[in-house]
């Protein structure tokens, strides 16, 4: 390790804590600043709000890491790592709401020497025009008295063979010696640090990777649809492509994309392409296929049921799973919040379980117990396919399964309907 450094986090979330946890791990000095004083307040306790950080890793980094609401304590940092949510406004437009008000906390604060690294998923241009200007309002100059650079987040919930170290970290800087002091930061934490030539390829570099997914699920999720007209059973179709050991790579259909990234990012790329005037149709189409997924699903539960003698009215549908993700409980942008709010609408009796995802205060829902849900549903939909769940048991119990993962290709029953 170099010289003990302190480090400033701002955003305690699925990207800033592991972040925070990784730093202090290498012996370097955290403060985590967040908003939210529950946060704050567990964090300083030992108890993490994520699934990937243990309340025992916590406690062994009291010494280093502590969490507070106070920008004034960035005063002191080396470094300040931006990790804050950037969703889209109801317009589907990008909202930078919590990156522009941390740049305007941090430009109080600022002092010369320090690097300010931008990690929020954005378009192309946000760090060198956006967060630059309000962080010189300090009467600093970027590159000159600081500096500023953008380095994507490739946090991965849940998953344990890519962390932190060991997946590659891209870094963009806005002069040559930024993106030298971004490279020396993470150098501390990742085992490869890769250089580009500016913010800008940073951040479409991001774009790209996560409209790459988009685009393709939105192939197999159109192609689900097409296997349903045709009476094809779409994960055999898949299946057999994929024994293809070139050329070809894997996707799976589902109920729809969540999590941060995935559901947001072709809007962002949209919006700042359509400021030069060029519309990325292709792009915009396969969001619009994704966000059009979970009303697919509920048409599937309404003729399921229809075949079963029910309407959708007045029937108890079980959703299993309502985390974007299997074995996570972010439910950011996941599909089973729209697929619940679609059948609540059309009357049907709602209930759900997700042992990560205690309740959805939105819905009026909290998680039933697996058994007792089962035993009076009308019809099961695995929405979310989370590991530990019994999925023959499933089978076994509930009168009509809907499976939109294809966890239940093992099994043969005339129960059970797949996308």
């Amino acid at each position: 390790m170099s010289d003990k450094r302190t480090i400033g986090i701002v955003g305690l979330g699925y990207v800033g804590l592991p972040l925070a946890v990784a730093f202090a791990e290498a012996g370097h000095e955290v403060v985590g600043i967040d908003s939210d004083r529950r946060k704050v307040d567990g964090i300083n306790a030992g108890r993490s709000h994520i699934e990937d950080i243990a309340d025992e890793t916590l406690r062994g980094l009291s010494d280093n890491l502590r969490a507070t609401a106070e920008e004034a304590d960035l005063a002191p940092c080396d470094a300040v790592i931006i990790c804050v949510p950037t969703p889209l406004t109801n317009s589907r437009e990008p909202d930078l709401t919590y990156l522009l008000a941390s740049a305007t906390s941090l430009s109080r604060v600022l002092r010369k020497g320090q690097l300010v690294v931008l990690e929020s998923t954005t378009y192309p241009g946000t760090t060198r025009e956006r967060l630059r200007p309000i962080l010189e309002e300090s009467g600093l100059a970027a590159g000159t008295d600081f500096n500023v650079a953008f380095s994507p987040e490739r946090i991965d919930p849940g998953r344990t063979d890519y962390t932190v170290a060991t997946t590659p970290k891209l870094v963009g800087g806005l002069t040559p010696a930024c993106a030298e002091a971004a490279r020396a930061l993470y150098a501390e934490i990742c085992e490869e640090v890769v250089v580009l030539t500016s913010p800008e390829a940073a951040e479409l570099s991001k774009l790209l990777e996560n409209i790459f997914r988009s685009v393709n699920i939105a192939l197999v999720n159109e192609l689900a649809q097409l296997c349903d007209r045709l009476g094809i059973d779409v994960w055999e179709v898949i299946d057999a492509a994929s024994t293809k050991p070139f050329g070809f790579m894997r996707f799976d259909p589902g109920p729809g994309m969540g999590g941060h990234c995935l559901p947001v990012d072709p809007f962002y790329l949209a919006f700042k392409a359509r400021q030069h005037d060029f519309y990325p149709e292709f792009i915009e189409l396969a969001g619009k296929i994704n966000q059009a997924q979970p009303g697919f699903c509920v048409e599937r539960i309404e003729r399921a049921l229809n075949s079963a003698g029910k309407a959708v009215n007045g029937s108890r549908i079980l959703i299993l799973g309502v985390s974007y993700k299997g074995g996570i409980g972010d439910t950011r942008e996941s599909p089973a919040l729209k697929i619940i709010a679609l059948l609540q609408s059309l009357g049907a009796e709602v209930s759900y379980h997700d042992a990560h995802v205690a309740a959805l205060p939105g819905n009026g829902l909290a998680s039933a117990d697996l058994e007792e849900a089962l035993a009076s549903a009308d019809l099961a939909a695995i929405v979310t396919a989370h590991p530990g769940v019994d999925y023959e048991r499933v089978a076994a119990v509930a009168p009509l399964v809907l499976d939109f993962r294809g966890v239940t290709r093992g099994l043969e029953a005339e129960n059970i309907e797949r996308l």
